[in-house]
């Protein structure tokens, strides 16, 4: 028996953290993805627990081999991606499998297992909705949201190639539709 593909993907402050701890919450049986990448670890992470960290050699190797179902240099000298090898050992095993990816390699994946694959869209109502979500993170400079809400806008244009989109205007609303639509992938 194979396992099912749950690609997750949405614009950085859309609330698609929030609706995977949902799922969790719920019940959900997953295997999450860790996704590998070439820059250290920072503070207490760990090998294989919250990434895979190769060398950048290491890393380019892997490349050379295909060992990745996507991966992009995302800084000069950075990379991340997400290794062959561990998704489909799980899915051979029968175990689900939830991967939290950018859109472009969301689109990648889903094209490499176009049958066992199901891509989730998270929405944010709208742009200006989303700036004000990144505002109240106080998180970020405002240089640095400009350019989160400029790729949002790129990413949003490019949710029409996923499956399921899910509009997480009111949080109580977009908890249920990923809920019966999570469900709905896993017993189909």
């Amino acid at each position: 028996m194979s396992g099912k593909l749950i690609i997750i993907s949405a614009p950085s402050g859309s609330g698609k953290s929030t609706l995977i701890n949902h799922l969790v919450e719920k019940g959900f049986d997953f295997t999450f993805s860790i996704s590998a990448t070439s820059r250290a670890p920072r503070g207490k992470e760990q090998n294989g627990v919250e990434y895979y960290f190769l060398s950048l050699d290491e890393f380019r190797k892997a490349i050379e081999e295909n060992r990745f179902l996507e991966y992009e240099e995302v800084y000069p000298g950075c990379f991340y991606g997400t290794l062959k090898e561990p998704i489909d050992n799980a899915l051979k095993a029968g175990k689900n499998v939830i991967l939290d990816i950018d859109v472009k390699g969301a689109l990648n994946v889903k094209r490499l297992y176009p049958t066992l694959a199901t891509t989730i869209f998270i929405q944010p109502p709208s742009v200006e909705a989303l700036r004000e979500r990144l505002i109240g993170r106080q998180t970020d400079s405002m240089e640095m949201i400009e350019k989160r809400v400029a790729k949002a806008a790129q990413e949003i244009a490019e949710a029409n190639k996923f499956d399921v989109i899910i509009i997480n205007d009111k949080l109580e609303q977009a908890q249920q539709d990923i809920v019966r639509e999570v469900k709905s992938i896993i017993e189909a």
